[in-house]
Parts: C-alpha cells; sequence; structure tokens
C-alpha cells in the first residue's frame, strides 16, 4: 500500500528539520527577554507547536462522511459514525500507550477521565454533560500517530451552533493556539457551499496558513452518484474538475469511497458477514442485481438470504456498490478469505489508489496523508511562523517593544526567507499564490506547485524520474528565466520576494549537478543572468558612471569577488565589506523617486548584494573565496 500508514510503525525518527531548530531557538531567545507573562506565554506556546505531532482535521458538511474518513484513517472504527450529526465535539485521536484512555477537557479547566467502549467505539456517554465538554482526547496505540494527530469535528453547517462555533475555533484559528495545522476537506458534492466554504477558509486562516500546501479535499460517497456499475471513471473526472476549480485552496482533490475504506482498514467484517456474502455471490447475477435494487429493502426484508441483522449490517458498512465488489470478488475466487476480501474492498474504496494520471495531483487519501507527514515539519514550521507574526504586532510599551520588533524582523512577510528557514520557501509562495499576493498563470503555478509536492529535482521540474541530471539543470534555468522575469515585474513587495525565493529554489536545483572535482571548486557564475534588472538600470539616466560598472561586475562577474568588483584572491571579509557597501550605495537610490520598474530593479540589485554578502560572511576567514563559491542573484 502506498501512503503513509498511521497503524503501522513510522520508522526511525526523523533528525530535526533545520527550520523547526531555528524557529524553536527563535522562541527560546524571545522568551527569555519578554517581560510580559502573556507574551512569554504565547511565545512558549509556539516552541511547543513545534515538539507535538502534526495537528491534522477532518472538516466538512454534516454527513459528509467525515468521521468514516477519520476511522479510515485511524484503521479502527472507532469515531462515531451513524447518520445524522454523530461527531458532536472536537475530537483529538493521538497517540498513548494506554489504548482506549478517553480524555474530556472542561471549561473548568477540569479533565474528566473515561475508556473507549468494550468494542472499541467512542462512548455514548462521557460522563458529564457534553455542554462542559471544550475538547475531547482519545489515547491510542497506532504508532503512526507519533508523527500526525488526527482531529474529528463537528459539521461547519452543523445545526447546533455550539458545534459549530467548536469547529471553526479549531480550524479557524480562532481559540488561541489551539487549532491545526493541517486540513481534510470532506466534500459529499461538489456543490456551492463546498466553494464558499473554503474561500471562507482561505480568507480566515491567515493565522493558521492554511493554504494549498496543507489542504487536502475529499471527495466521499462517490459510489452513490447514480447507477453505473464502476462509479471510478466519473468520480476521477469529477475530481479532476474540483481540482481545476479548487486548486488555488487544496492541493488535491481525491475520490474515496469511505465506508469501504474503513470496513477493510478496521477489519470489520466477521466470519457471518463472510458466509452471507458466499451466499449471495452463488446466486445468479441477475438476482443478485434485483435484491440490491433497494439497499434499504436489501437490510430489511426477511425473505432474502442471511439473517436481516448481518444483511443490514452489510447494508451500512458496504452499501450497494461494496456488496457488488464483495460478491464479485467471491465469485470468481471462491478460496478467497477475510484477509483477502478486505484487500480488495480497500483497493475498491480507492482509500491509497494511484490516480494521479487521471488528472488529480496524489491521487488517493493515502498519499495526500504521506504528503502531510513527509512535509510535517515544514508546515509545522510554516504555521509557527503565522503565530510569531501575531505575535510581534501585538502592542506593547517598554522593553518589550523592542523584543517583539526583532521578532517581528525575524519573520517578516516580506524579507528573504534565507538561512535554516529556507525550507519554507516554497510552501511561502504556495500560500501567497493562493492569497492572491503572487499572481500566476496555469503554467507557473503548476510549476510552483510541482516544487511543494515533491523533493525529487526531476519531478520538481517536471521531469521523468530517469532524466539526466544535465537534463534537470536546464530544465530549471529553463523555469528560472521565468521567475526572474516575474520576480521584476510584480509590485506587490510579498509577492515579489516569494517569486525570488521560488528563483532561489531552482538554481538551488540548476546547480546541483555541478560534477565534484576541480572544476566545482572553482565554481562558475550563478545559472541565471541579471539581464532584466541589471539592463533597465544600465539604460537609466538617473545611474552613474561608477553604478553602471557595479552592475556590469554584477551582471558578468564568475563568482562571489568578480560579482563586486574586487581581486580574486580577496578575502572573505574583503568581498562582505565591498557587498555591503555597494548595497548601501544602491538602496540610497530609493529614497528618489524612481519609476516603479525602476525602483523594483534597484531592490532587486539590492537583494542581490545582500545574498553575496551573507555568502561571504558564512565563509571562514582569511580563505580565499574568489574561486570556490557561488551566490544566487535575486
Amino acid at each position: 500500500m502506498s501512503g503513509y500508514d498511521l497503524s503501522a510503525p513510522p520508522g526511525e525518527p526523523d533528525e530535526t528539520d533545520p527550520t523547526v531548530a531555528e524557529l524553536r531557538r527563535l522562541c527560546t531567545a524571545t522568551a527569555a527577554r519578554l517581560t510580559d507573562p502573556a507574551l512569554r506565554e504565547r511565545v512558549t506556546a509556539v516552541h511547543a507547536l513545534l515538539g507535538r505531532p502534526l495537528r491534522v482535521a477532518v472538516a466538512g458538511a454534516v454527513s459528509g462522511g467525515k468521521s468514516t474518513l477519520v476511522n479510515a484513517l485511524l484503521g479502527r472504527s472507532v469515531a462515531p459514525a451513524d447518520a445524522g450529526e454523530s461527531t458532536r465535539l472536537v475530537t483529538f485521536y493521538e497517540y498513548g500507550a494506554d489504548d482506549g484512555l478517553v480524555l474530556a477537557e472542561l471549561d473548568t479547566g477540569e479533565v474528566h477521565t473515561t475508556r473507549l467502549d468494550p468494542g472499541g467505539r467512542f462512548p455514548a456517554d462521557l460522563g458529564v454533560p457534553v455542554e462542559w465538554v471544550t475538547r475531547v482526547r482519545v489515547l491510542l496505540d497506532r504508532p503512526g500517530l507519533r508523527r500526525l494527530t488526527v482531529i474529528d469535528t463537528p459539521g461547519v453547517n452543523t445545526v447546533t451552533v455550539a458545534n459549530e462555533r467548536a469547529a471553526r475555533r479549531m480550524l479557524f484559528g480562532t481559540d488561541g493556539d489551539d487549532h491545526a495545522d493541517a486540513l481534510i476537506y470532506v466534500l459529499r458534492y461538489v456543490q456551492r457551499f463546498d466553494a464558499d466554504t473554503l474561500a471562507e477558509f482561505r480568507t480566515l486562516s491567515a493565522a493558521c496558513g492554511m493554504t494549498a500546501v496543507n489542504t487536502l479535499a475529499v471527495l466521499s460517497q462517490i459510489d452513490r452518484r447514480g447507477d453505473e456499475t464502476d462509479p471510478w471513471p466519473s468520480a476521477r473526472r469529477l475530481a479532476a474538475r474540483a481540482y481545476d476549480d479548487l486548486r488555488t485552496s487544496v492541493f488535491d482533490v481525491v475520490p474515496v469511497i469511505g465506508l469501504l475504506a474503513e470496513s477493510a482498514r478496521a477489519g470489520l467484517l466477521d466470519a457471518a458477514d463472510l458466509a452471507v456474502l458466499r451466499e449471495l455471490a452463488a446466486l445468479d447475477e441477475f438476482d443478485l442485481d434485483d435484491l440490491l435494487l433497494d439497499i434499504d429493502e436489501f437490510g430489511s426484508a426477511p425473505d432474502f438470504p442471511g439473517t436481516v441483522e448481518v444483511r443490514s449490517r452489510l447494508a451500512g458498512r458496504l452499501h450497494t456498490y461494496g456488496v457488488r465488489v464483495a460478491t464479485d470478488a467471491l465469485r470468481n475466487r471462491p478460496g478467497l478469505d477475510r484477509d483477502g476480501l478486505n484487500d480488495v474492498l480497500r483497493t475498491a474504496s480507492g482509500f491509497d489508489r494511484d490516480g494521479s494520471g487521471d488528472g488529480a495531483a496524489f491521487g488517493s487519501v493515502a498519499a495526500g496523508i504521506a504528503h502531510f507527514a513527509r512535509r510535517a515539519d515544514q508546515l509545522k514550521a510554516l504555521a509557527a511562523v503565522h503565530r510569531l507574526r501575531d505575535v510581534a504586532r501585538t502592542p506593547v510599551t517598554g522593553g518589550d517593544r523592542h523584543v517583539l520588533a526583532q521578532l517581528g524582523d525575524a519573520v517578516d512577510e516580506g524579507r528573504p526567507i534565507t538561512g535554516a528557514l529556507s525550507g519554507l520557501r516554497v510552501l511561502a509562495a504556495v500560500e501567497a499564490a493562493g492569497r492572491g499576493h503572487l499572481p500566476l498563470g496555469e503554467d507557473m503555478f503548476t510549476e510552483l506547485l510541482r516544487l511543494a509536492r515533491t523533493d525529487q529535482p526531476a519531478a520538481r521540474v517536471g521531469l521523468p524520474a530517469d532524466a539526466t541530471p544535465e537534463d534537470v539543470a536546464d530544465a530549471a534555468r529553463a523555469a528560472s528565466i521565468r521567475w526572474r522575469r516575474l520576480a521584476v515585474t510584480v509590485g506587490s513587495r510579498v509577492g515579489g520576494q516569494r517569486a525570488r525565493d521560488v528563483l532561489g529554489v531552482l538554481e538551488d536545483i540548476a546547480a546541483a549537478p555541478e560534477p565534484a572535482g576541480p572544476a566545482a571548486a572553482f565554481g562558475t557564475r550563478p545559472p541565471v543572468p541579471m539581464e532584466e534588472i541589471a539592463l533597465r538600470l544600465l539604460a537609466a539616466p538617473t545611474v552613474g558612471t561608477d553604478d553602471r560598472a557595479s552592475l556590469r561586475a554584477l551582471l558578468n562577474g564568475e563568482n562571489l569577488a568578480g560579482q563586486v568588483g574586487v581581486d580574486m584572491g580577496a578575502d572573505a571579509a574583503a568581498v562582505a565589506e565591498r557587498a555591503a557597501a555597494l548595497g548601501a550605495r544602491f538602496r540610497i537610490m530609493l529614497h528618489r523617486p524612481l519609476p516603479a520598474a525602476d525602483r523594483r530593479a534597484v531592490t532587486a540589485v539590492c537583494d542581490a548584494y545582500e545574498a553575496i554578502w551573507a555568502a561571504a560572511s558564512s565563509l571562514q576567514p582569511p580563505a580565499p573565496i574568489g574561486r570556490n563559491a557561488d551566490v544566487r542573484r535575486d
């Protein structure tokens, strides 16, 4: 099975992501300097966020199949999934060695404990009035939950005001820092309500960063959309159309038959179910079709094969399509046991079926969960950055004002994402595109999402896995040209910086295949020149002779030293000092009235000198750097 399995061991613990480590250090240093206890608590909460599992909320309309999908994810039938508004509380399913312990957190701050029912289901009675409960935590000994916590939420169009308020607190971050880091949004039908809700979600979720990098849409109950024997061709087309409509809000729309996924992954069918399914498989196919014309009658009629109890259970666990799939499998393979039948049903559910060739990006729920697991540290870091920006904007006086100003500088949305935070560059760009700060055409948005969805260099630039390093580098250079043009022309401060962030990622990919040995030691020019920027300024009447010479060096220099016009044997300190001086000189131009295009070009040149200064400063003096380092010119 592809994807990330919450019921399976997660493997060896990953090393701490450098982005997470850097943000933890920032939180620790900031909290130590703050004098306001409330501010210190908020920063400490962000630090805690970075150390906990990624929180993935499952949300959607009432009766859309949320809890059924939660059970499929967990591989256990725990969450209540009866008809109607079954989920009344925000419920966290998290890792715990005391399997089945239920913790009801009350509005008084107290915690009431109980356990799952003997059958392993959510208890019908928590032992306290539901209106006293703010949230419920259910501990499960599922190793995969060490990395991901699954949160079941009430419907966002619930009939109970209090339930809807609880769901929105979790989804939209209106309850302090206690909200989700990623979202699985279940759509029963692709209808106007869901599009509007996702648009509202995109607007309201600025605090927690829900965008196309951390939102998966699941098209549920696709087996109930008509009388087709095989619902999958239509379901894939519908998912692809939905993805076209929602692609700025979600990273994929995947179809699934939640009932089959839950039944197969939780092993709900017992020996009595299998026996009745064998009886049904022995019937003439036309007779079986007649029995399945009305699934309610199938489950309740007294004169059909098997007992009413078993048939009613099969109707609830498999519905019409699932019964057909099961009986077909047993008719073709009479010796099939329960494990084999569960494999058939799991495949038929689409839970881990690869449908990426049908217009979707990933094609399955399992692949989407794998995306969350693989990007868990980066998604938590992105959420942490949002929270720290909120903290930095808090009105304060006294010494804390200076501390918050420094915090704001460290996570400023309009500044380059550099150093240990560079892992967020693509995610931040997707977020900016989803919110309209980074205007992209169809092709470039697709290009951006490819960069966000995989770590494989060839796949990131749209090439097959067997592409040569040289082909990958060429494709990255070609893409860099487009992104450099965009970085120059985008007027928004945030959008322009996010475009330069993507440009940096592409230049990293283009530079990666450089061969080892002497050639790599001497370095080469950055893969994409700055013609769009430098040529504009070279022709500008406001640029003097000396500055034109500096621009020519920046454009034509073969390495750091050449780009700032110093001797090839200069040490790191000299190159850094020269880059800082040139950056300051060009930044003075920004104090003059300039055409918008010239202003953007000057800003880009200043950023290039800042990058050179940063690269030179990172080297240990007095090592000569003229022939062993490059810089990305943004």
